[in-house]
């Protein structure tokens, strides 16, 4: 009995982990509210399934970019200022979707917005980890994505009722995520406090280290990130895909609700998971949960079992998401952590463009070669890191 309030207090997290929470889950209330609507909002200016991939692709490339130098930056500089300006950048273009008369404007706003989530994401990261022991990276990074979902899932539902239930165009939709955009400014702007637990070397240093290599496990462990993504899609195909089988406008956002909710039901255990059994177990098991659902994608052909299919799906996410980032840290000494993140978001960043421009290519003219193609990347990219964990024996080691 006395040590329930032991156990409890070791299992809270940091205010900083919550707070970030927060921030992720304000900022995916507006993000959500806006990403499934626009597959439909493309196809109402005329364009279709490739002008989807191209947007994807360029803005995700962008960011990967500005990730990779974003991290980089954050290992030598306070990391707090970088996760406002990117957060506060987003906020901003955001709501511009509402003036957009052309697909080629639509690319250009969700590009910058996808750049100050470069600006952002690796700093956030960072914090996140040096926030925590190394034992508990999992629990935290897992809440984190978990706050992140929920954020995920609320602002489809809120989309929802703006245009299935109160009839409101999707121009007004995208003018009103400025609410829950100023709102995760104002949480990191007052919320968020720089913690440095760890010494960092001065900028000096880091200057003279620029051609210092991250480690060789963490580079391997990306050279099968990058093969899994290359092979990866947008999760707004699979939005399309339920379009394309009958599935009224007004629903999409209810089936990316129920996706989003998935990955929250199972982030904060994923993570836990990772660090009890393993990183990379419980990442092989998500791409292996990834590479069976999207091998059942093109051989259900009615809403309903494609929607199942699709919460099934969320599984993937559940296992991996917390377990990633806890490994990169893991891999990552503490004063290159910020470019081990940059590294991570940079790769698979830039493995978008192409893969979600051939795979909007692949949709177009054959459907179930798209799917199959996604699914044959991710499990031999699975059996890859099978292979990597089983030869490198310290990944096992490692904490969690």
């Amino acid at each position: 009995m006395n040590e329930a309030p032991e156990d409890n207090a070791r299992f809270q997290l940091p205010r900083q982990v919550k707070s970030l929470g927060w921030v992720s889950l304000a900022t995916d209330v507006a993000t959500e509210m806006v990403y499934p609507l626009l597959p439909v909002f493309l196809q109402s200016m005329g364009a279709g399934a490739q002008a989807l991939g191209l947007m994807e692709g360029i803005a995700e490339g962008v960011s990967a970019a500005v990730k990779w130098f974003a991290g980089r930056s954050s290992d030598a500089r306070a990391r707090k200022p970088l996760v406002l300006a990117g957060y506060a950048l987003a906020t901003v273009v955001r709501p511009l979707l509402a003036v957009a008369t052309s697909a080629w404007q639509v690319i250009a706003i969700r590009t910058t917005d996808r750049i100050g989530k470069g600006i952002r994401s690796a700093a956030r990261d960072a914090l996140l980890a040096e926030a925590v022991p190394p034992e508990r990276r999992g629990h935290a990074f897992g809440f984190h994505q978990m706050m992140d979902n929920i954020g995920a899932t609320v602002g489809p539902l809120l989309a929802f009722a703006m245009v299935r239930g109160l009839g409101w165009p999707l121009r007004t939709v995208f003018a009103l995520t400025i609410i829950p955009g100023l709102a995760a400014v104002f949480t990191v702007l007052f919320g968020v406090k720089e913690q440095k637990p760890e010494p960092r070397p001065p900028a000096r240093s880091v200057a003279t280290n620029r051609a210092q290599r991250l480690p060789g496990k963490l580079r391997l462990y990306l050279a099968l990130v990058l093969l899994f993504t290359l092979g990866a899609s947008a999760d707004s195909f699979l939005m399309l895909r339920m379009s394309d089988l009958g599935l009224a406008a007004g629903w999409i956002p209810i089936a990316w609700i129920s996706l989003n909710a998935s990955k929250a039901l199972l982030n904060v255990a994923g993570g836990k998971l990772s660090d009890r059994v393993g990183r990379w177990r419980t990442q092989v098991a998500g791409w292996l949960v990834y590479a069976a659902t999207y091998a059942l994608f093109p051989m259900t052909h009615s809403v309903a079992w494609t929607w199942a299919l699709l919460v099934a799906y969320g599984g993937y996410y559940g296992l991996t998401e917390g377990g990633e980032k806890a490994l990169v840290a893991d891999l990552t000494p503490p004063e290159l952590r910020g470019r081990g993140y940059g590294a991570l978001h940079a790769v698979t960043g830039l493995a978008v463009l192409p893969a979600n421009a051939i795979f909007g290519a692949l949709y177009a003219h054959h459907v179930e070669l798209a799917f199959w193609a996604s699914a044959g990347c991710a499990g031999v990219a699975a059996l890859g890191l099978t292979v990597l964990a089983a030869r490198a024996h310290r990944l096992d080691t490692l904490p969690g």
